[in-house]
């Protein structure tokens, strides 16, 4: 070796090992830098205008849910970002028919003991003037699931045809000598009411009753009179079997339904923990008449589009999505109440952090390789339905998305040790959220309240089906310079007053310094995601990794 080559090797060992570092970095210093656009003042600014009174709430196909469209799109537009529907434009129009109840007669429990008489949660399960049961009988039928990777089947062919059923909540929570068993204590979609009420339906039921209990649902029973209060919107009817009527029941009023048959709730509930559980006739009929106003109305999915700068990948995708959508104006509320359901926090501030994403993304000096598009969705509050029609109806096949990065809610108490991953363990992507935390300085937490179902309760599920690997990024609850349990009574506080009330407005104490960590790291996720060589993927096994094969076998067929 000569002395030259021996002054110079040094030089290009040091050289070598920055351009290892760079490329084992999680972002690229121009992508670092492009997050400083994300700020506590540009999350605030979005969520006071969105969360305005002069929105009436953001109820779907409403004049507030029309200025939130036109808001975002001009957000999009001004930052230079193109049209992104599928077919040019800015808002992939959203077919909806409204159900709003004019009239439903109390409930009527009859049994050779007596009769009972309630009003209580009832909805129209199909678009039409009217929706009636009558006389039907009412079968308890545990949990309501058919499960075959768990060996569970809680209807073991029982003839159901015109039936009410009465079903459990959530779903089973393992016991000491299984306790994976529908994954312990983490709810999975079996647990959610919409599979309960898809499940009755496929049976052939004339309707089903989900009970609710604050445990069981992971929220208050006013949450449920809120919720399902007012007009009721779902996408036009593809043909697919429906119950006549979707109920919810206090379980005080499960027990005395349950009572006038003779038997009694808790030991019902207790028989249905086990494989073996069999559907019970109550020897109770129920019998109801909802008369229902039918409308066909029309929303929209605002999408803006950074086309990707490789020619081979702009045709794949990253994709950012956040509900612009909320509940409107209370039904029935008393003169000089607050009616108007703000929805700053459920989805102000989601929809907030992905325009500051977008603001990031257009100030980066050259596009990742793959195209990013910001999908700001109808209808989440509804049942995922702006979500669902965007995924059944995307701008790129979904075998081309490489991933979805979903944001429904904001930190506003401060800075984090932490960040929630909604899904952790189910993909990929849990190493790529990992690297940008740790850049972070921060720790990748699951869903930190696991109970309540959050995979499958919000944007992200419908591309899930669909195949699409999803990032559902929340807030930590290990806040920095507070007690160990002060997230958590944060969110539990939330939750029991202002989650879907019309208190959810937006305070000038808020501290969103935690929530510009998460938008930057959602930001830079994204990043990550559209220069990567490969596609994400489902873990072997996953729920939705079958999809995702099929997926991406036709994106690739074409």
């Amino acid at each position: 070796m000569s002395k030259a080559s021996r002054v110079l090797l040094p030089g290009f060992l040091v050289i070598a090992a920055f351009a290892a570092l760079a490329q084992d970095a999680p972002v690229t210093p121009a992508q670092k830098s492009a997050g400083k656009e994300i700020t506590p003042e540009l999350l605030r600014s979005h969520i006071r205008f969105l969360s305005s009174d002069l929105l009436e709430g953001r109820g779907p196909a409403t004049r507030g849910d029309q200025l939130a469209e036109a808001y975002i799109q001009s957000q999009l537009e001004g930052l230079g970002l193109e049209p992104g529907a599928p077919g040019g434009g800015w808002i992939q129009k959203v077919p909806l028919v409204g159900i709003r109840r004019t009239s439903s007669e109390p409930a009527i429990f009859k049994s050779g003991r007596g009769t009972l008489g309630e009003n209580f949660v009832a909805v129209s399960g199909v678009q039409k003037p009217e929706s009636k049961i009558d006389a039907a009988e009412v079968v308890f039928v545990g949990y309501g699931i058919v499960a075959p990777e768990y060996r569970w089947d809680d209807y073991k062919d029982a003839n159901l045809e015109g039936k009410v059923l009465l079903v459990m909540n959530n779903d089973p929570e393992g016991s000491p000598k299984e306790p994976d068993l529908f994954a312990g204590k983490t709810r999975l979609w079996y647990g959610r009411w919409d599979y309960k009420y898809l499940m009755a339906a496929r049976k052939g039921a004339a309707g089903a009753i989900v009970i609710h209990t604050t445990p069981s649902a992971g929220y208050g029973w006013q949450v449920i009179q809120t919720s399902w209060a007012g007009e009721q919107f779902e996408l036009p009817d593809d043909g697919a079997p429906r119950v006549a009527a979707k109920m919810w029941a206090t379980e005080e009023l499960a027990k005395r339904i349950v009572e006038l048959g003779g038997k009694d709730l808790d030991s019902l509930r207790a028989s249905a923990e086990n494989r073996s559980f069999k559907p019970v006739p109550l020897g109770v009929t129920m019998s109801v008449a909802i008369t229902n106003t039918i409308g066909r109305k029309e929303s929209g999915n605002v999408i803006g589009v950074l086309r990707g700068s490789d020619p081979k990948r702009a045709g794949e995708a990253v994709i950012y999505t956040a509900h612009h959508d909320h509940l409107g104006i209370r039904v029935g509320a008393k003169p000089g109440s607050d009616a108007i359901y703000n929805g700053a926090l459920d989805n102000a501030s989601g929809v907030a952090a992905i325009l500051s994403v977008a603001k990031a993304f257009a100030s980066l000096p050259a596009a990742p390789a793959r195209s990013t598009y910001f999908a700001f969705v109808a209808g989440e509050e509804q049942g995922l339905l702006g979500s669902e029609f965007l995924a059944v109806h995307p701008p790129v096949p979904a075998g081309r998305i490489a991933a979805d990065i979903n944001i429904d809610g904001i930190g506003w108490y401060g800075r984090t040790r932490d960040v929630a991953l909604i899904g952790l363990g189910k993909s990929s992507l849990d190493g790529d959220v990992r690297a940008v935390a740790k850049m972070q300085g921060r720790r990748v937490e699951g869903d930190q309240f696991p109970d309540r179902g959050a995979f499958y309760r919000s944007d992200q599920f419908s591309f899930a089906r669909v195949g699409v690997p999803a990032a559902y990024l929340n807030k930590g609850t290990d806040v920095i310079g507070k007690p160990a349990s002060f997230g958590r009574e944060q969110e539990e506080n939330y939750e029991k007053t202002d989650y879907h009330q019309p208190s959810d407005e937006l305070r000038e104490t808020w501290d969103f310094s935690g929530a510009v960590e998460d938008v930057k790291l959602a930001f830079w996720l994204g990043c990550r995601l559209a220069d990567a060589p490969e596609l994400p993927r489902w873990n072997k096994g996953d729920e939705f990794e079958a999809a995702r094969l099929k997926a991406v076998g036709e994106a690739g067929a074409h």
